[in-house]
C-alpha cells in the first residue's frame, strides 16, 4: 500500500506556533496569551482546517465548511465573538498586526481586532463589495475589488487613508504592505505608493523609474522593486526604519 504523504503547514504568533494538516486536528504549543493554548481550551473547533493566519498574539483559521474561529489575546483579534455569525462562506483571511480581516465568497468583508488598526471596517464596510484580495501592513488593510479599485482602513500614518492617491487607484493588480505603507502595480505597469512616508510611502524620488514594472517582492521595512528598460532587469531597494 502507497503511504499517502500529508503536507504539515505553520503559523506563528509573537510567542505561540500552530501546526496543521488538512484533515487532520489543529495543534498549538507555546505562550497562551499569544494563542499557544488553543488546541487544549477550543479543541472541538479546530478540527478540519484549512488555512490559518497570525497576528502578533492571536490566530484565526478558516475551517473546511467555510467557518472561521480565532483565539489568543483578545486585544489582537482573538477574540471574534462579536461577528460569529458573519464568519461564514470565508475564502481567505488576511491579518496585520493588531486586527484580521476576512473576505467571503460574496465578495464581502468581515474585520475584527483592534479597531484602530483595522479591525472595525464599520467606515468603509459599504465600499467593501466584490473583493478578491486582501493586502496589509502592521496596522492597516487595502482591498482589491473585482473592478481594480481600492479600498483602505486602519491606521492612517499605516496606509489606512489613501485619499491622497485614491483617483490613481484604478487597473490595480496587486498590491505589497510593508510596516507602514502600501505599493500597488497597476495593469500599466506603474505604481502607486502610500503610508507613511520613510517607509516607502513617499515614491516621489524614483517615479520616473517605476514604469514597466514586471517582477517584484517585499517584505517590511525593507522592499525591492524590479522594472524592466531598455530590455534590461532594473532594480531599487528601499530599507528604513519605522519611525
Amino acid at each position: 500500500m502507497q503511504a499517502i504523504v500529508v503536507q504539515p503547514n505553520v503559523a506563528s504568533t509573537f510567542r505561540a506556533f500552530a501546526l496543521w494538516c488538512d484533515g487532520v486536528k489543529l495543534v498549538t504549543w507555546g505562550h497562551g496569551s499569544s494563542g499557544g493554548r488553543g488546541s487544549s481550551t477550543i479543541p472541538d473547533q479546530l478540527m478540519n482546517v484549512k488555512q490559518v493566519r497570525a497576528t502578533e498574539h492571536a490566530f484565526a483559521a478558516i475551517r473546511a465548511d467555510g467557518t472561521a474561529v480565532s483565539w489568543g489575546d483578545v486585544n489582537f483579534g482573538g477574540d471574534s465573538s462579536t461577528v460569529k455569525e458573519q464568519l461564514v462562506n470565508v475564502q481567505q483571511i488576511q491579518a496585520n498586526d493588531d486586527a484580521f480581516a476576512a473576505i467571503r465568497s460574496d465578495g464581502t468583508v468581515v474585520a475584527w481586532g483592534d479597531p484602530f488598526c483595522g479591525g472595525n471596517s464599520t467606515p468603509v464596510q459599504e465600499q467593501l463589495v466584490n473583493v478578491h484580495q486582501l493586502h496589509a501592513t502592521g496596522a492597516a488593510f487595502a482591498a482589491i475589488r473585482n473592478d481594480g479599485t481600492v479600498v483602505t482602513w486602519g491606521d492612517d500614518h499605516s496606509g489606512g487613508d489613501s485619499t491622497a492617491v485614491q483617483d490613481q487607484l484604478v487597473n490595480v493588480q496587486t498590491i505589497q504592505g510593508n510596516a507602514s505603507a502600501f505599493a500597488a502595480l497597476k495593469s500599466d505597469g506603474t505604481v502607486v505608493t502610500w503610508g507613511h512616508p520613510q517607509d516607502g510611502g513617499d515614491s516621489t524620488a524614483v517615479k520616473s523609474k517605476l514604469v514597466s514594472i514586471r517582477i517584484w517582492a517585499g517584505k517590511r521595512n525593507t522592499w525591492l522593486i524590479s522594472w524592466v528598460r531598455d530590455g534590461k532587469i532594473g532594480r531599487k531597494p528601499h530599507c528604513s526604519s519605522f519611525v
